[in-house]
């Protein structure tokens, strides 16, 4: 928690982070990116009306020691003691992914921490077949799926159930369809709420493989867990994978790890991005804690030592390059980042958010205090790109602004329904190619202030333009219609 806190004072926002704060000025049953549950949790952050990052983050942090507890509770379960504990514990917490993933107020670490509160109960289960359990793991996964649907990958995994007698046997003498019916009404006001949208969730889907997914190869995608989850863990997790099928009490654990392979196998056909793994890779890291324990530290004890230095280590080189520990100075040095002419390449954006929104915010504002008081009177700022638009309406009262809309993801869904556009719109991209984007619904676009960003990683993210609009072809409503089918674009 220390490391989370430390990160926030140094940091600004991750821009999915800003769509994500938005969400919570409409909570709803649904989302165009993602189900429900940002936005509720987003909806009570959202009441301290604040601007900070550690209040956006406090669910984020709660979550992360919540995950944490989890996994030292299904170790135990599984029959790890204080040295596996405390070896899971420390491999999760030294791998760069697991330090961005639980900081970041995103869909991520909530659907880390159900997916394992749904693994421990089914852990509880399998070794004492008690239905209360069953219950909770219906619980669990139901509002893991109204998280992140990514879920749903532990949910067809959880077939592996069915291919021992003993869980099998157990299962169908337990009303099964009471536990199924439970887990549709948990979700069916998301699904129906995608139904009513002509599902979104799959336009989405259909892009990401479009542009990304697609061009992803397993080996691309196995080393970048490797890295991630900081190499040293591999020895861990590699352990415990073989573990799991060689333990002795392989009878009672074949359940969990059916269900483990068969996720984990999913995941792979359907050419998953590596952060849709963790949760998985997390259950092989305690079986690898375990297998550590029971099968090198009973002959080595000494070993515990040289491997608790190593991932100790291994932590200090790797952790800054997960969470902001570092001030942003102190980053480009640790990580020896060279600059290329006027320019640095930092993936991580949180590191520099924050002065790049100061930089906007107050272009933004000169942009705006240069137009006459008929043209303010009812000028709106649109943002091309769902972070834009959430980073004005976050910061806007420190700059007396308007309130910024877009047709960007979610933002399509709170876009103004009818009206006409006022004669005047300040708007903003990245880059220059907006300047085409904008033509296609204003007669006059003129650039007046382009803003640079020296630490950018990705060519089109060096500048943002900010634009003058006046003379819409079109009124709000014909926009919302154009934009239907473009929300990813």
């Amino acid at each position: 928690m220390t490391l989370h806190l430390i990160a926030d004072s140094n940091s600004g926002f991750q821009g999915d982070e800003l769509l994500h704060i938005e969400t919570g000025n409409y909570p709803s049953l649904g989302y165009m990116e993602f189900p429900p549950v940002i936005g509720w949790l987003a909806f009570i952050q959202n009441q301290f009306h604040s601007q900070s990052v550690f209040v956006h983050h406090i669910f984020s942090h709660i979550a992360s020691l919540l995950i944490l507890i989890l996994i030292a509770l299904t170790t135990v379960k599984l029959g790890g003691k204080a040295k596996a504990v405390f070896i899971v514990l420390l491999c999760i917490l030294t791998a760069p992914a697991f330090g961005r993933g639980h900081q970041l107020f995103q869909p991520v670490v909530f659907t880390h921490l159900f997916w394992l509160f749904s693994f421990y109960q089914l852990v509880r289960y399998v070794t004492t077949l008690d239905k209360k359990y069953l219950l909770y793991l219906t619980i669990g996964v139901g509002f893991g799926f109204l998280t992140k649907y990514d879920i749903f990958f532990f949910i067809i995994g959880l077939t592996g159930l069915l291919f021992s007698k003993r869980t099998r046997t157990s299962i169908l003498q337990k009303d099964i369809w009471k536990y199924i019916l439970l887990l549709l009404v948990l979700i069916a006001p998301n699904v129906l709420w995608q139904y009513n949208q002509g599902f979104p969730v799959f336009d989405m889907f259909s892009r990401l493989y479009e542009t990304q997914l697609d061009k992803l190869t397993i080996v691309g995608v196995l080393e970048s867990i490797v890295i991630s989850l900081n190499p040293l863990t591999l020895f861990f997790w590699a352990g415990g994978l073989i573990y799991m099928f060689r333990t002795k009490n392989n009878f009672i654990y074949r359940p969990i790890v059916l269900t483990i392979v068969i996720s984990i196998a999913l995941l792979a056909i359907n050419k998953s991005k590596a952060y849709y793994f963790y949760p998985a890779m997390i259950t092989l890291l305690i079986f690898g804690s375990i297998w550590f324990e029971q099968k090198i530290l009973s002959k080595r004890q000494w070993v515990l030592f040289p491997a608790t230095g190593l991932l100790i280590l291994s932590g200090i080189v790797l952790i800054p390059f997960g969470l902001a520990v570092l001030p942003l100075d102190t980053f480009i040095k640790f990580a020896e980042i060279e600059k290329k002419g006027n320019r640095y390449e930092i993936e991580y954006t949180e590191y520099y958010s924050k002065s790049k929104w100061e930089k906007t915010m107050e272009g933004l504002q000169n942009v705006y205090d240069s137009l006459t008081i008929n043209e303010r009177k009812d000028c709106l700022i649109w943002g091309k790109h769902y972070s834009q638009a959430g980073g004005v309406n976050l910061f806007r009262g420190n700059y007396k602004i308007p309130k910024a809309f877009s047709y960007h993801g979610s933002f399509y869904l709170w876009s103004p329904e009818k009206g006409e556009l006022p004669k005047t719109i300040i708007a903003f991209s990245h880059g220059e190619a907006g300047i085409d984007f904008f033509q296609s619904f204003f007669n006059s676009v003129v650039p007046v202030k382009r803003i640079y960003n020296p630490y950018a990683d990705d060519e089109k993210d060096l500048w943002q333009t900010i634009y003058i609009c006046k003379e819409p072809k079109l009124n709000f409503e014909q926009l919302k219609t154009e934009f239907k089918t473009r929300i990813f674009e």
